[in-house]
């Protein structure tokens, strides 16, 4: 009888497992509308920016009066795969996957969509380990960038009628096939509108090459502002994703500004390993009309509690009114970086750059089933958008052979900087390393910071504090944009290369050995 006793133990342990796993789920969420977005067909392009959705102090109205913004989704997977550093070296890593934006992020664009393109249900041969790598390199073309595994889903109405509809059920087969050893660092990249609605998909697929972790994953948005604790990824606080789980973060984006996201789970471990990412919030400012007044519209922001800026009471607030020396109408073409009201922070292109360093030992123990030995972690790969010097200035996405036999499309985007000769850049610049400072220095054409941390230089009394330096210097978890101008053509003419590198030559290596690090090119073309 004991025996029975543990063998019928065993068998209901193992009921239960499985009925536990099944009971996890991969899910998408991307609302066609919302309360605050009411009609569907207005949520995928950005209105002209008239005066505040809000303007009171309890909850929104059921019907808008202004509607700004739309509704932006992305998916992304959890998991691990390997990168190439620049001498060859291929490392393992923690890491974010893309899982929506699929050709987007493979030219190196944000992959964040809205519902007309998020919601679109993938048609065609079936989706490869690899993909949109694997289908390159045979030959052909890839241009999908909806929700991986997105499918219609039929069920009965109240009047017995079978409907078919996009509700977020998907099919976890395209899922795993696209998702697993398929990180990319820097991780996804993501980028919104100030008054979008923002939901994340998180998907945790596991770590093919570690099955004896069972490790959740997060998405904290590091320095975000207004965030809930609900969705602001430090499990403590808010929740944390089991493998075969699916999560869904929202955002509701009031400030425009250079962000960066991570996962919240032992965080020393997983950034170091490689699960850091980019976000950036574009200004309402680039909304407004051409020729219109970028000073009213500041104006008018003011009349939004969220984003007010009362001079006299909040020394805190991002977006203070500049001085009122004159009238700057909204230029014809370009954008603009914050809501400066003076056209301060004009940019023609922009380029984000994450600086972010690798231990390639605590990385080979991560693979072996070894302890990491978190107080000798030493970086010794130094890397710009997931690249050291040669790779910095090699244009299009990086492939790395994984072991599952196909390419990815590990290191997706580019780090080398192209300013048409006349025009002005933005970078948008974090750094997301674990362990050391981290220093750029541009080389003969001057950095003008406009904004540290996601706030713009600018002090309450409407002064902009603006300041062009050949140097910047970051701590792990600091953002810093800055514009180089190139509209000099004399000083800067078509064809010239200028160089953005660090001055710590320690930092200038692929592990130790010479030529590598943290170098890039800057081409006026």
């Amino acid at each position: 009888m004991r025996k029975l006793h543990h063998i019928g133990l065993l068998i209901a342990l193992v009921c239960l497992a499985t009925g536990v796993a099944r009971a996890q789920s991969f899910r998408v969420q991307c609302p066609t509308s919302t309360i605050t977005h009411p009609v569907a067909a207005n949520n995928n392009s950005e209105p002209a920016y008239a005066g505040p959705t809000y303007s009171g102090t309890t909850g929104y109205p059921a019907a808008p009066a202004r509607v700004n913004g739309a509704i932006k989704c992305q998916q992304i997977s959890g998991g691990d795969g390997f990168a190439t550093m620049g001498d060859g070296t291929q490392t393992y890593m923690f890491s974010f996957g893309p899982l929506s934006g699929l050709a987007n992020i493979a030219n190196g664009q944000p992959g964040t969509e809205p519902p007309s393109v998020f919601n679109t249900v993938y048609v065609g041969s079936a989706l490869l380990p690899g993909d949109p790598a694997t289908t390159v390199d045979g030959g052909g073309t890839f241009s999908y960038n909806g929700a991986v595994g997105l499918a219609p889903e039929t069920y009965t109405d109240a009047s017995g009628n079978p409907v078919t509809a996009i509700n977020g059920h998907v099919d976890p087969r395209p899922i795993e096939d696209v998702g697993v050893m398929n990180g990319n660092i820097p991780a996804p990249l993501m980028a919104i509108d100030e008054d979008d609605e923002f939901f994340l998909t998180l998907t945790n697929v596991g770590m093919i090459m570690r099955p004896d972790l069972f490790e959740q994953h997060t998405v904290h948005f590091h320095g975000y502002p207004n965030a809930s604790a609900f969705y602001d990824g430090v499990p403590d606080a808010s929740v944390a994703i089991n493998i075969g789980g699916s999560f869904t973060y929202y955002y509701l984006a009031p400030d425009a500004g250079t962000y960066f996201w991570h996962c919240h789970i032992t965080p020393p471990e997983h950034l170091q390993m490689g699960m850091v990412g980019q976000l950036y919030v574009r200004p309402r400012q680039n909304r407004v009309p051409v020729n219109g007044s970028l000073y009213a519209a500041l104006q008018q922001q003011q009349l939004d509690p969220r984003t007010a800026c009362n001079s006299a009471t909040d020394i805190l607030c991002s977006n203070p009114l500049p001085i009122p020396s004159n009238t700057v109408p909204r230029a014809a073409t370009g954008k603009y970086a914050y809501n400066d009201g003076d056209g301060s922070t004009y940019y023609d292109v922009e380029y984000p750059l994450q600086i972010h360093g690798f231990d390639p030992s605590f990385h080979f123990v991560g693979m072996t089933f070894n302890p990491e030995q978190f107080t000798d972690m030493k970086d010794k790969y130094f890397l710009l958008n997931g690249r050291s010097y040669p790779d910095t200035v090699t244009p299009g996405p990086l492939e790395t052979q994984s072991t599952d036999g196909a390419n990815h499309f590990a290191q997706p985007l580019p780090s080398i900087i192209n300013i048409p000769a006349g025009q002005k850049a933005l970078l948008r610049i974090s750094d997301l390393d674990v362990t050391e400072y981290q220093t750029l220095a541009s080389l003969g054409i001057p950095m003008n910071v406009i904004a540290i941390n996601a706030k713009l230089l600018r002090d309450q009394a409407g002064n902009n504090l603006n300041y062009n330096t050949n140097s910047i210097t970051l701590a792990g978890g600091e953002s810093i944009d800055v514009i180089l101008d190139a509209t000099d053509t004399t000083k800067y003419p078509s064809g010239s290369v200028f160089y953005l590198y660090t001055p710590n030559l320690d930092h200038l290596s692929n592990d130790a050995e010479n030529f590598g690090g943290l170098m890039t090119e800057v081409r006026i073309n």
